[in-house]
C-alpha cells in the first residue's frame, strides 16, 4: 500500500497582505500529479489545511476542488485531521458527505475516543489500514486545569494529557486490531521534542513548546504522521515518526528549506520504505542583507537571473548606523525594472549607548520637531543630513496643518 503524507497547506494565507492563491493552486496541482504518478492508494493531511478558521472563499474552493479531483485517481483513501489553525466546525461540516466518498475528516477530538479511529478498507471490504486520527488537541480535550496550579504544573499536565491521549488510543487499537495484520498509523498536530523549526512557530499551548517525545508514541504504530512544524524531518532518531513540513514556504525564515511530501510504502509487516519527494519552488522568497550599497548590488544580481515560476518576493535588511533619507524609495526605484517584488524593507542599526540615552525628557515637554531631531540623532544622522531631514519634516508639518484647516 502506498500512502502520501503531507500537512500545513495553510490555504488562504495572507503574506504581508498579499494573497497566495496562485502558488497554492500550483502546489495542489503538483500534489495531485504526484499522487497520480506514484499510484498512491491513500493520502494523509496532518492538519493546518487552512491558515485561519474562517478562510476566504477561494481557499475553500481550492480545497473542495482538490478533493473532487482525487476521486478519479487511484487514491481511494483520504484522511484529514484538524490543526491549530483550522476551524473544527468548518472541517467537520461536510464530514458525512465526504465519508461517502472515502474521505475521512476528524476536525477535533470528541468525548468518544473511538471517533478518532479510521478504518481503510478495499473494494472487497477487507481491512487494509487502521489509523489513530488524532487532531490538534485543544485545551478542553486535555482536561488538565487545576485550581491554584502553578505555571510549571500546568505545563506538565499539558504534556501528561497529550501522552495519555496517545496511550489510550494506542491501547484501544491494540485491543481491537492487535492480532490483525493491518497497517497501523497515528497522526498528530503538535510540537515534538527535538523538532527543528525554520523560525518562530506558534506555541500551540500557552507557555509550552515541546509537547511529546518520540519514544512516548505507542510502539504499535508503524508510522506517525505529524503536522505543525514546517520543516520536513524525522524525530528523536525514529525514522517512522515524521513531519512532512509545509508545501510552500510560509515565511522568509523558510527560504532555505526544501519543501517535500513523503511517499510511504507498507506491507503487512509495516513500513518498508519512506521516499522524500521534493516540492518545486513556485515562488522564490529571498532575504537580501547588507549595507545599502551591498543590498543594491545583490538586488540587481538576484533580479538579473532567469528563473521559472511566479515573480520572487524579497525582504531587504539594511545594516546601517546612520539615517538614510528616502531609503525605501531608493531601493524600490532600483528594483523597478527587475522581475521581482520587494515586500519588506527593514533597518538593522546600532543603537546609541545607554549612557547617551540615560537622561530622557518627558514627551509632553517637547515640541514635535525636537522629538524628531532626537530620534534622528539616535540613528546617527550627521549635521548635513540633519539639516535636510529637519527641512523635510517642517514641510510635512506645514502640509498636514493645511489639510487640517481645509477639513
Amino acid at each position: 500500500m502506498k500512502i502520501i503524507h503531507t500537512s500545513d497547506w495553510h490555504l488562504g494565507q495572507k503574506f504581508l497582505f498579499n494573497d497566495r492563491e496562485e502558488e497554492h493552486q500550483l502546489a495542489l496541482d503538483w500534489l495531485l500529479e504526484s499522487l497520480i504518478r506514484e499510484k498512491a492508494d491513500g493520502l494523509i493531511i496532518a492538519g493546518d489545511i487552512f491558515d485561519i478558521g474562517n478562510p476566504p472563499n477561494y481557499a475553500r474552493r481550492m480545497y473542495y476542488q482538490f478533493l473532487t479531483r482525487l476521486i478519479k485517481t487511484s487514491c481511494q483513501h483520504i484522511l484529514i485531521v484538524g490543526g491549530n489553525h483550522d476551524s473544527p466546525a468548518m472541517l467537520n461540516a461536510p464530514k458525512d458527505l465526504l465519508e461517502a466518498l472515502h474521505i475521512h475528516v476528524v476536525g477535533a477530538a470528541t468525548n468518544n475516543l473511538s471517533d478518532e479511529i479510521v478504518e481503510w478498507r478495499n473494494d472487497d471490504g477487507i481491512l487494509e489500514a487502521v489509523i489513530a486520527a488524532v487532531p490538534f488537541l485543544r485545551d478542553r480535550d486535555l482536561k488538565y486545569s487545576h485550581v491554584g496550579e502553578s505555571g510549571l504544573g500546568r505545563l506538565e499536565r499539558v504534556r501528561e494529557g497529550i501522552y495519555q491521549h496517545y496511550q489510550d488510543i494506542g491501547a484501544l487499537i491494540e485491543e481491537k486490531y492487535g492480532t490483525t495484520e493491518v497497517i497501523k498509523i497515528a497522526t498528530g498536530h503538535l510540537y515534538a521534542v527535538g523538532a527543528n523549526a525554520s523560525g518562530k512557530q506558534d506555541n500551540i499551548y500557552i507557555g509550552d513548546t515541546e509537547n511529546i517525545a518520540a519514544d512516548q508514541f505507542p510502539a504499535i504504530f508503524d508510522y506517525v504522521a505529524l503536522g505543525h512544524i514546517h520543516r520536513p524531518q524525522s524525530i528523536g532518531g525514529k525514522e517512522h515518526i515524521r513531519y512532512s513540513g509545509s508545501i510552500i514556504p510560509l515565511s522568509f525564515s523558510e527560504t532555505k528549506d526544501d519543501k517535500s511530501i513523503y511517499l510511504l510504502e507498507f506491507d503487512k509487516k509495516g513500513l518498508q520504505a519512506c521516499k522524500t519527494i521534493s516540492v518545486p519552488v513556485f515562488r522564490r522568497l529571498k532575504t537580501i542583507e547588507g549595507t545599502v550599497e551591498e543590498v543594491e548590488e545583490k538586488l540587481i544580481k538576484f533580479g538579473s537571473k532567469k528563473r521559472d515560476g511566479l515573480p520572487p518576493w524579497v525582504e531587504i535588511l539594511v545594516e546601517t548606523d546612520r539615517m538614510i533619507p528616502q531609503l525605501d524609495q531608493r531601493l524600490r526605484d532600483k528594483a523597478a525594472e527587475l522581475p521581482l517584488e520587494i515586500l519588506k524593507i527593514r533597518i538593522k542599526h546600532q543603537y546609541a549607548s545607554l549612557s547617551k540615552l540615560s537622561i530622557t525628557p518627558e514627551l509632553d515637554e517637547l515640541e514635535s520637531s525636537e522629538v524628531f531631531k532626537m530620534k534622528c540623532e539616535s540613528y546617527g544622522a550627521t549635521p548635513d543630513e540633519m539639516d535636510e531631514l529637519m527641512h523635510t519634516f517642517e514641510e510635512l508639518k506645514d502640509w498636514v496643518n493645511e489639510r487640517e484647516k481645509e477639513s
